[in-house]
């Protein structure tokens, strides 16, 4: 199960880059934390401590941690937070692309080992410090799932920003209390986002009858599948030519534009679903795609209350 996960984990999160950082995902995979050290050690002696072996390194938490080593899992996140500092003084956190991937995930690795352990007052003050300290970095979103994924459920679903959008034009989720509310944060480029919108489409018009209504905010990433740095206007419309193609059934569906959404909603995980009962409260915080049965589920719990 666990070499399993891993693997899926690692196709999820295949960078341009490889050298050292695919090696060492590679022989985790293969559950071979030795081969995994092997890669490390032999980077290390030909090219010194980088920011690609800080990402390379923060693998092996992550490996420890979905094999439930927590002890291992601990000592590895606490060696990338150190490497990771090291670098800071040197460069900015978002300099280049290994070093804020490393950080986030030595602080993602430890706030689960500490949930894990029975801590979670204490995973969600590491947190809460992170955020602080790189909210204005492109981790936060990443701190703010997780924070998310242990406080978000029962408290009032922060305001969406909805200046730019496509589709018709948002309502506040204030205006949409006494309904339950899918928010169903997507991307243009992510292919599960794509698979769930059939989902979608079906459960909104099951539900229409409960009220339930589906908004679907995304954001600029500043590139397309034809252009690499992208201009705002032209990413726009490109972001309107894939909803027109792959969410045919949503093309009323409200979509708000803010990167200050994904912010504040953790949405670092594409799609992200988020679930509101009809007091406007989070019943439901998911990062990833869900299948039609369990998604159902969730919605018949807020729109029978």
């Amino acid at each position: 199960m666990y070499v399993r996960k891993l693997a899926i984990l690692i196709a999820l999160v295949t960078p341009a880059w490889a050298g050292v950082v695919e090696e060492v995902r590679t022989a985790l995979a293969q559950n071979s934390f030795s081969a995994a050290e092997a890669q490390l050690n032999s980077y290390r002696a030909r090219n010194g401590v980088t920011p690609e072996y800080v990402e390379a390194y923060s693998w092996m938490g992550r490996a420890a941690l979905s094999a439930r080593d927590y002890d291992q899992a601990a000592a590895y996140a606490k060696q990338t937070s150190v490497l990771a500092q090291e670098q800071l003084k040197r460069r900015p956190l978002d300099a280049e692309p290994h070093l804020p991937l490393a950080l986030g995930a030595a602080i993602e690795v430890e706030s689960q080992t500490l949930v894990a352990r029975g801590q979670r007052a204490q995973a969600i003050a590491v947190l809460q410090s992170a955020l602080h300290t790189y909210g204005g970095t492109s981790i936060r979103a990443r701190l703010q799932k997780n924070l998310n994924l242990l406080s978000f459920e029962g408290k009032p679903a922060p305001a969406l920003r909805g200046e730019q959008f496509l589709g018709s034009k948002p309502p506040g989720l204030a205006q949409l209390k006494g309904s339950p509310v899918l928010l169903f944060f997507w991307a243009h480029w992510c292919g599960d986002c794509k698979a769930e919108a059939p989902i979608i489409t079906q459960l909104r018009t099951e539900f229409a009858s409960k009220g339930l209504t589906v908004l679907g905010p995304t954001r600029l990433y500043g590139y397309t599948a034809q252009v690499e740095n992208a201009a705002p206007s032209d990413e726009l419309a490109y972001i309107d030519a894939v909803r027109h193609r792959f969410y045919s059934g949503l093309l009323d569906m409200p979509v708000p534009i803010s990167t200050h959404n994904f912010d504040v909603y953790g949405a670092s995980t594409t799609p992200t679903l988020v679930l509101l009962d009809r007091a406007g409260k989070v019943a439901m915080y998911h990062p990833g795609a869900l299948p039609y049965d369990q998604l159902k589920a969730e919605i018949e719990k807020v729109a029978a209350r």
